[in-house]
C-alpha cells in the first residue's frame, strides 16, 4: 500500500512539472534579467528582489548595471556610490553586503562567482534562498528555493501548514532536476501571478488539480499592525544648491546617507509647502516638508543640485526632492545654467 501511495505522489510530481513547465514557457513575464545566465547579473537581481516589489526593481537594475557592469567595476567603486545606485530601494544592508562580496569575489576567486549553493552562502548577503536562486538559475545546479511566493504554492498544494524544513523538503522532491533554473522560476511566477495571497486566480493556474485548497487559506498570524507617524523636514535652496545632512557613519539605518534636516513642527500657524507619504518596514510616515526653515544649527553641506545622482540618499530625501516643484522653480531663478536645474533627471 505504501509503495502505491508513493508511485501515485511520483507521478503527480512529474504531471505537476510538466503543466508548470507548459505554463511557465507561455505565460513568463518578460523580465530583465531572465534574458541572461550571467551569474552576477542573476546575483543582482536576487538582491535587489528582497522584500521588494519586481514594478521597483526593474528601473533600478537597469540604472545599476550600467553603472556597475561587472563584479570588477561594483568591487571598484565607493561605498557611496553603490548607496547611491541603490537609493530607492531601501534595506540599505543589502547594498553594503553586496558590495563586501562583490570586493570578496573579484579579489580572492578572480571575479567568478562560486557555482555551488553551499559555497554562495559563504559570501556575505546571500543566504539559504539566494543561494538556490543563483546556483539553480545561473549554474543549474538541481537545487530548490523557497520564498513567500512558493511557500504559497506549496501549502496550498499540501492543504497544510508547514514548518520551513517540510517547506524546501517539498520542493526539492517536486523540483525538475533536469530543468532546476527553469523550474525556480517558474515556482515563484505562478505564487507571484496566479496563486497570490488574495484572491489567487484558480481557474487560470495549470495545476489546479493536484492543488488541495483550491482557494484562499484562512488566514494564519496576522502581521505586525502597521504604526503611523507624521514627521517634518526642512528644504533650503540657494544658488544652485540644497541644505543636507548626513546620517551618523554608526547609526542603525541608513548608515552616512545623506537627507534633509529633520525638524519639529514650526511653531506658527504656516501650512507646510507640501507632504507626501511614505513608508518604511511597518510605519507608514506622513511627511511634511516646510521652506524655509532656519537651520543655523544644523552641520549640513550645501549640496549642488548636479551633484545629487551621485550623493547616498535616502529614498525619502530623493521623493521629496523629486516632489518639489518650489525647488525646481528656484533653481531655475537663481541655479542659472540648465545644469543646475532640479529635475528628475538630477535624480
Amino acid at each position: 500500500m505504501g509503495a502505491d501511495r508513493q508511485r501515485k505522489r511520483n507521478f503527480q510530481a512529474a504531471e505537476f512539472r510538466s503543466w508548470l513547465l507548459a505554463w511557465y514557457a507561455l505565460n513568463a513575464r518578460a523580465l530583465p534579467w531572465r534574458n541572461s545566465r550571467d551569474p552576477y547579473r542573476v546575483w543582482v537581481s536576487e538582491i535587489m528582489l528582497q522584500q521588494t516589489r519586481v514594478a521597483a526593481v526593474i528601473e533600478h537594475y537597469h540604472e545599476f548595471l550600467r553603472r556597475f557592469p561587472s563584479v570588477e567595476k561594483l568591487a571598484a567603486a565607493r561605498e557611496a556610490s553603490v548607496l547611491a545606485a541603490w537609493s530607492g530601494l531601501g534595506y540599505y544592508r543589502r547594498a553594503r553586503l553586496m558590495h563586501a562580496a562583490a570586493k570578496l569575489v573579484a579579489r580572492k576567486l578572480a571575479g567568478k562567482f562560486p557555482p555551488t549553493a553551499p559555497s554562495l552562502e559563504e559570501l556575505p548577503g546571500i543566504g539559504r534562498y539566494t543561494a538556490a536562486a543563483v546556483a539553480s538559475i545561473a549554474f543549474g545546479e538541481p537545487v530548490a528555493v523557497v520564498d513567500g511566493n512558493v511557500e504559497r504554492v506549496i501549502e496550498r498544494l499540501s492543504g497544510d501548514r508547514l514548518s520551513d524544513e517540510e517547506l524546501w523538503q517539498s520542493a526539492e522532491q517536486l523540483l525538475d532536476r533536469k530543468h532546476p533554473g527553469e523550474f525556480n522560476q517558474a515556482m515563484m511566477e505562478l505564487g507571484a501571478t496566479v496563486c497570490t495571497p488574495r484572491a489567487p486566480q484558480c481557474l487560470a493556474c495549470p495545476v489546479v488539480r493536484l492543488c488541495r485548497t483550491r482557494g484562499e487559506r484562512p488566514a494564519g498570524r496576522k502581521g505586525p499592525r502597521q504604526k503611523k507617524r507624521e514627521i517634518h523636514y526642512a528644504l533650503d535652496v540657494t544658488d544652485g544648491a540644497v541644505f543636507l545632512v548626513q546620517r551618523p557613519k554608526n547609526a542603525s539605518l541608513m548608515a552616512g546617507m545623506w537627507e534633509l534636516p529633520e525638524i519639529s513642527h514650526p511653531a506658527d500657524d504656516r501650512k507646510p509647502a507640501f507632504t507626501v507619504r511614505h513608508s518604511i518596514t511597518v510605519t507608514d510616515y506622513t511627511v511634511h516638508v516646510w521652506r524655509p526653515v532656519p537651520h543655523n544649527e544644523l552641520e549640513g553641506s550645501w549640496i549642488r543640485f548636479d551633484r545629487l545622482k551621485r550623493m547616498a540618499l535616502t529614498g525619502l530625501a530623493r521623493k521629496i526632492l523629486r516632489r518639489s516643484q518650489e525647488v525646481y522653480r528656484e533653481s531655475r531663478i537663481k541655479g542659472g545654467a540648465s545644469r543646475s536645474r532640479l529635475s528628475p533627471s538630477n535624480l
